[in-house]
């Protein structure tokens, strides 16, 4: 009886429970931590109160009890109460063996602590949220005691410390950090006296050489019995923050460029403008804050222009191209703008910035050169290079279309002796009113050209299909055209009777080209003129043995590449006559006809696609010599200028050949240069950027060839990336006697200036062309003044005699 009465009054629960778990016994306290009824209890067992995840440690303890291996087993667990509620319990559990020593039943003793976990977890978690604060805070902290020995660091005080991953707890600070400065260790000396210690603008040198800006307060940190146990150390990285504020600095000072610059809100509400903007556009910049860059439009631009333009900059961030905006005063004006989307942490549109030129004086010179380029100055017909322009689109419209047409080459008849008796002047006028003779005879869309001297050309399409009803339509206009010339003209009084002579060349634009084209205009001029004055004739069969002879070259020259090839080298000079470098020339060494002049076989070559595979030997050739050169002391200064035709810029792979080439012959890309010539750029635009782009990366400059010859447009020289302009020799040439060439020279350069390309002019023949190329600061040159294409052995001993020449005397 006095064992049931401490059983039953027990301040901890009690249980008997059968080997398989089922409970026989319990006491009220059990009862009370559980929440069941003596009954309910005694209809259970165990296993079906235990939570699941302890019930594996339980049964194991169970079985290491039966098999004698433990006396008694304590585990921590919970059951699942009456009320569905976990409690935590520490069992102690020992088994009683009847007389034969087999199992009888288990005692368990069964106590409460779900007090104790509870308070257990709520330390755990208060620990686990003080390290979470201390390793997550945005500043670096870190606690010291007396001796200053870390106790607590965070995270963030190993990163900016460049500690991450080492324990510095009851490390000496001054061991982790050998080199603090004496005036850290005395503000840590002034706070462990009881001073708080605070800096905002501070920094120090990384272990990694950086400079880090900060903000740091060190303060005394105190016991219970309020004596100082160390200090902690506050520090805040703002060196992001420095960065920021110098490059506002910088870009305020980059925003006052010459270039107009704008700044707009996400919805286009202009923010910010400056003083190049006010210029340009004549609004003050009161006048246009708050609202959107609309008051510029011109009208000039449809919705689909703008809408384009959005949309790019919505998919790239970015969009540049010419624009026509207004003025203030109304004024219409030509711009280069460039746009940027600036995106926020979270990729939305923030603002938009802005910047564009005025292209005005670009413009005009634009339209200078072209018109000097393009149109004949005394007659204002277009001249040999629109001509050719104007024959090329009729072919290819003869060639869509079906039709045939005409090209009437006319030479005046003794015009020479006009000039010789009457002067130049009344020989201009009498140029003038042939040229409006001519185009009062054809139609408004035929052309008349003015090639030079007295040779006018005239093209006429829509002709019939059929040969010979062709031929009779240009025989009927050919006589009208001499008709017009021969009626008499008036000139300051006097009466002047003209005739002339005409060579005529049906074409077909399926089979026919300028190329042949002019070649028939020279043989049936050559024929006329012997057949006398005031007469037209048609280019005979008796002008196919010349092809039959062109045929024959094609064949030479295909067997010729490369074994007869040869490279030649023309010098490029300073205005010191000093050599920087030189145009690499190919020549063709025949073995029927010797020395073959380039004009005989580079348009054969670019009609039958045999300059592929010259090209690419002229360029392989050209790199094998800059490779050579790279580890002469004498040498190894120089570039090579490579010419690149229309067919080479044309093929997709171009630029991964001339890559490949390069890295086989491990030439230096930076001194070799490639000519393209101006007129290929128009064609095959897209694809030529491409092209440039690519092999400007790896370090290949590019001259712009012929410059002038072709549209010189800015827009190109601005989308592509060219190192020099080169003019034409066809302005060089005649730069003593031709106004009209000087002043295209003068413009040409002072447009290579504004851009920041050098400029070279070729086909410099004489001291004179050389001076006024000088006086109007072109500093390259290039032509038979200074020297004439030579062989490779030539070239390298002109540059050791030059170079002996200057050690001798020196420059001053």
């Amino acid at each position: 009886m006095r064992f049931l009465a401490t059983f039953e009054q027990a301040a901890v629960g009690l249980a008997h429970v059968a080997p398989d778990g089922r409970w026989l016994q319990v006491n009220q306290k059990l009862c009370a931590i559980l929440g069941y009824s003596r009954a309910q209890l005694l209809e259970r067992s165990f296993q079906e109160l235990t939570h699941p995840e302890d019930l594996d440690t339980d049964l194991g303890l169970v079985r290491e009890l039966l098999s004698g291996r433990k006396e008694t087993a304590t585990l921590e667990k919970r059951y699942r109460r009456a009320d569905a509620e976990l409690v935590w319990v520490s069992v102690t559990v020992s088994l009683v063996r009847d007389a034969s020593g087999e199992p009888d039943y288990f005692i368990s003793v069964i106590e409460d602590i779900d007090a104790r976990k509870q308070a257990e977890q709520d330390l755990f978690e208060s620990e686990l949220r003080l390290r979470l604060f201390i390793e997550h805070v945005p500043a670096a902290l870190a606690m010291f005691d007396t001796e200053m020995r870390f106790m607590v660091v965070s995270q963030r005080w190993l990163s900016d410390y460049s500690m991450v991953g080492k324990d510095l707890v009851g490390r000496s600070h001054y061991e982790a950090f050998p080199e603090i400065p004496q005036r850290w260790r005395e503000v840590h000396q002034r706070a462990l006296r009881g001073e708080v210690l605070r800096a905002d603008n501070d920094h120090f040198i990384r272990p990694d050489g950086r400079r880090q800006w900060q903000r740091w307060e060190v303060r005394p940190w105190y016991r219970i019995d309020e004596s100082i146990g160390g200090i902690v150390i506050f520090t805040e990285d703002i060196t992001t923050q420095k960065e920021a504020e110098r490059e506002m600095r910088i870009a305020a000072k980059a925003f006052d460029i010459r270039q107009a610059m704008i700044i707009t809100d996400a919805d286009q509400r202009i923010l910010r403008v400056n003083r190049a903007f006010c210029r340009t556009t004549g609004y003050r910049q009161d006048e246009v804050i708050g609202r959107t860059p609309a008051l510029l439009k011109s009208g000039q631009h449809d919705a689909a222009f703008y809408q384009t333009m959005w949309q790019q900059i919505e998919e790239q961030d970015q969009w540049q191209g010419e624009v026509a905006n207004r003025r203030k005063n109304g004024q219409i004006y030509p711009e280069w703008l460039s746009i940027s989307a600036v995106r926020d942490d979270e990729g939305r549109v923030s603002h938009y910035v802005g910047a564009f030129e005025d292209m005005s004086q670009h413009k005009q010179a634009e339209a200078r050169i072209h018109s000097l380029s393009y149109f004949d100055v005394l007659t204002n017909l277009p001249n040999r290079r629109l001509f050719i322009d104007r024959l090329q689109q009729a072919l290819r419209s003869s060639q869509r279309l079906g039709h045939r047409g005409a090209v009437f080459f006319i030479d005046l008849d003794d015009f020479s002796a006009l000039n010789d008796t009457q002067g130049h002047d009344i020989g201009d006028k009498v140029l003038i009113e042939i040229a409006r003779s001519l185009l009062g005879a054809v139609h408004t869309d035929d052309t008349v050209a003015r090639l030079g001297g007295d040779e006018f050309v005239v093209v006429v399409e829509d002709l019939d299909a059929q040969a010979e009803d062709a031929m009779l339509e240009v025989k009927q206009l050919g006589e009208h055209l001499l008709a017009a010339i021969r009626q008499p003209l008036e000139v300051e009084g006097s009466r002047y009777v003209i005739t002339a002579s005409m060579g005529i060349c049906l074409f077909d634009g399926a089979v026919d080209s300028v190329t042949e084209l002019l070649k028939r205009a020279d043989a049936s001029m050559f024929q006329v003129r012997k057949l006398g004055r005031d007469r037209l004739h048609f280019f005979d069969p008796e002008m196919q043995q010349a092809l039959e002879q062109r045929v024959a070259v094609e064949g030479r020259l295909r067997q010729a590449i490369p074994a007869q090839l040869r490279l030649h080298y023309q010098p490029q000079v300073n205005a010191q006559g000093r050599i920087l470098g030189a145009e690499a020339l190919v020549r063709w060494q025949d073995s029927e006809q010797g020395l073959v002049s380039p004009a005989a076989f580079i348009p054969l070559a670019e009609d039958s696609g045999l300059i592929l595979p010259m090209g690419r030997w002229i360029l392989r050739t050209a790199c094998d010599q800059l490779n050579r050169w790279r580890d002469d002391p004498l040498l190894q200064h120089l570039s090579l200028s490579v010419n690149v035709s229309a067919k080479q810029l044309q093929q997709a792979d171009f630029g991964d050949q001339v890559v490949e080439v390069l890295r086989q012959s491990e030439a230096n890309p930076r001194r070799l240069k490639l000519e393209i010539t101006e007129t290929l750029l128009f064609e095959h635009l897209d694809r030529v950027v491409v092209t440039m782009s690519q092999l400007k990366a790896v370090g290949i400059q590019f001259s712009l060839d012929d410059f002038g010859t072709g549209f010189s447009s800015l827009s190109y020289l601005k989308r592509l990336p060219f190192d020099q302009l080169k003019i034409d020799q066809s302005f060089v040439r005649d730069l003593a006697t031709d106004d009209n060439d000087a002043a295209i020279v003068r413009t040409i350069i002072a447009l290579g200036k504004s851009l920041g390309l050098e400029v070279i002019a070729e086909g410099v023949e004489t001291e004179t062309a050389r001076d006024f190329l000088a006086a109007q600061g072109c500093e390259r040159y290039q032509g038979f003044y200074f020297a004439e294409p030579m062989s490779i052995e030539n070239f390298e001993r002109q540059l050791v005699a030059q170079s002996v020449a200057r050690i001798a005397v020196p420059d001053r």
